[in-house]
Formats: structure tokens, C-alpha cells, sequence
């Protein structure tokens, strides 16, 4: 069990209620210092509500939560004075240029005229902004401006930054590009507090991911001993002609006596396994069968797997 001394974030029972939506309903979280601490979950799940109210933006409603090792109920500037963070939107004037952006934050943060334009060329440099820097941000990308909002945030480097879903609706080398920049704060010494709907994004980044759904907290651990909460493995197929399917699915619940899911790919089917000697059975029937295989593979469940048994739904319904 982690003692409080080590841990950045610590909340015990947090409630933030909207009239009668419990948005968040009793939040425990224990967040080490250092690192990628993950908030997983669904739109609507709880994630930014509690960010806001650990960021000291939204009052608490019920419980208790210390950031590093401050109250945020009662020492709400001595938290914000360690912390930063990047919401889910860019916060940017996009009429000035992103070498004036920098600029202009620098100075509000105390900076003199020179430490504040070295401080943004530094980053411009670090976020591989440099040849964007005398353009307005107006017209850059999505994912330059999301690496110019990180880059804003860290102007002063902060002990800790919370990332609410910073990659939503990036291109994947965007995300890629943004994925980077959150290794290298970690690797600075900066805590990193991130929220996503987005498994491969916990499953890249994350020491320890927290699933909440409902306001709440319904798994916690690494990701990979949620996954194996689950069951040992996975096996996924593929079959090579679609009409056998059906054919296949029964066989292979009859062999492994397991349910046989029907993915929305019409070729391909996965089974969650708990007794790997199973498969090997099942691969030979299949053949004996005249049923043709393009894929036959056992591997971990997924962090996919993970949401389905914890909540009886997949994520893409989640995310609808």
C-alpha cells in the first residue's frame, strides 16, 4: 500500500453532483508520484469533472482530495501553484502567432522580456514548432495546435500536469507526436495525470490506469494485471470464407466451452480462454471441419476485453 508521503494525488470519496446527475459518486483515487497515472473511461464517465475539481476549477461536492500533499478544499493556491493543465480544447488565442502566445504567457508568469522569448523558443524547438512559431495559430493543424497548448502549460515546468484526453480527434501520427511529449515531461520529473477514452492510449502510456464509469472507480492496477483480471488469454480467428462463420463459432464453443464472440469484422470471431490446453484442439477440428482459417492466434485480452467484462458492454457502445 502506498503511504501518503508518496502518493501525488489521494481522493477519498469525491462527489461532484449537477442537480440530480452524480457526475462524479464517490472517486477513490491513490495516484503515485512519477509517471503516467491513468483515468479510463467512457464520454460522460466522471474523467474531466474530476480533473476540474482536483485542478481546484470546481468545488467539491463531498470527500476529501490532497494534491501533492495539499488540500484542495482548503489550500487551493498552493495547489494550483504546482500544477498545470491542458483540457480537452485548445486554450490559445489563435489570433496572435504561437511565438506570441509563449510570449505572452511567459510574461504573465514573470518572466522577463528576454527568459521569455528564450523560454519559447526553447519549447518551440522541443514541440518541433519552430518553423510555425510567426504563423497565427489560427491555421495550424490540430495536432500543432494541441502540442502548442502542452507547450503553453509547461511554460513554467509544473510537478504535475493533468492531460484531459489531449489527443481527441487527432491523426494518428498526431497522436504519436503528443504521445512523445507526455514520455518526455515523465521523463523530466513532471507527474502526468491522464485521462482518455482511448485503450491503446492507456495501454501505451500508463504505469497504472484507474477505470471509472458512473462517476466511480470500477478497476485499478496496471494494464497488465487488468488484463489478466480477465482471463489468460484471447484467441482470435479469422476465417477466410465469411459463410463459414456461424459453422466455426459453434465448433469452437462446443471445443473450448467458452462463449464465441462474432466481431463486427464478419470473418472474425475471438473467445476469451481460460484453459490455453483447449486450443490446441480447436485449430485441427477446424481443418477436419473444411473450415479455412487466415487467422488463429492466442494472445492477452485487450484492454477491449477489460471494458467488456467489467461492464457487460464494449467500448464503442460506451463512446456512442
Amino acid at each position: 500500500m502506498l503511504t501518503a508521503t508518496k502518493l501525488a494525488i489521494e481522493t477519498t470519496g469525491l462527489v461532484k453532483t449537477f442537480g440530480s446527475t452524480h457526475a462524479v459518486d464517490g472517486l477513490d483515487l491513490a495516484v503515485p508520484l512519477g509517471g503516467v497515472y491513468g483515468v479510463l473511461g467512457p464520454n460522460g464517465a466522471g474523467k474531466t469533472t474530476a480533473i476540474r475539481m482536483l485542478a481546484t476549477l470546481l468545488p467539491l461536492d463531498g470527500g476529501t482530495a490532497t494534491v501533492l500533499g495539499h488540500d484542495v478544499a482548503s489550500e487551493p493556491d498552493a495547489v494550483r501553484s504546482k500544477v498545470s493543465l491542458t483540457g480537452q480544447f485548445a486554450s490559445l488565442d489563435e489570433d496572435l502567432t504561437g511565438t506570441e502566445n509563449l510570449l505572452l504567457l511567459g510574461r504573465l508568469y514573470g518572466y522577463s522580456r528576454a527568459a521569455a522569448r528564450t523560454r519559447s523558443e526553447q519549447l518551440l524547438s522541443a514541440f518541433g514548432l519552430e518553423e510555425a512559431g510567426n504563423r497565427q495559430v489560427k491555421n495550424y493543424s490540430g495536432g500543432m495546435r494541441r502540442r502548442l497548448d502542452i507547450a503553453a502549460s509547461i511554460i513554467v515546468t509544473p510537478e504535475m500536469i493533468f492531460l484531459d484526453e489531449p489527443t481527441t480527434g487527432l491523426d494518428p501520427r498526431s497522436r504519436n507526436q503528443v504521445w512523445e511529449i507526455v514520455r518526455a515531461l515523465v521523463a523530466g520529473g513532471t507527474t502526468v495525470l491522464l485521462t482518455t477514452q482511448y485503450l491503446d492510449e492507456a495501454d501505451q502510456l500508463a504505469d497504472r490506469v484507474a477505470v471509472i464509469d458512473h462517476g466511480k472507480v470500477i478497476a485499478e492496477g496496471t494494464t497488465g494485471e487488468l488484463k489478466a483480471s480477465v482471463g489468460s488469454g484471447a484467441l482470435h480467428v479469422r476465417v477466410t470464407d465469411v459463410a463459414t462463420r456461424p459453422a466455426a463459432a459453434a465448433l469452437l464453443r462446443e471445443i473450448l466451452e467458452v462463449p464465441v464472440v462474432e466481431e463486427a469484422d464478419p470473418a472474425a470471431l475471438t473467445a476469451r480462454i481460460d484453459d490455453p490446453k483447449r486450443v490446441s484442439r480447436a485449430l485441427p477440428a477446424l481443418d477436419d471441419a473444411g473450415i479455412a482459417v487466415s487467422t488463429f492466434a492466442l494472445g492477452q485480452p485487450s484492454l477491449d476485453e477489460v471494458f467488456l467484462s467489467l461492464t457487460g458492454r464494449p467500448t464503442e457502445e460506451h463512446a456512442s
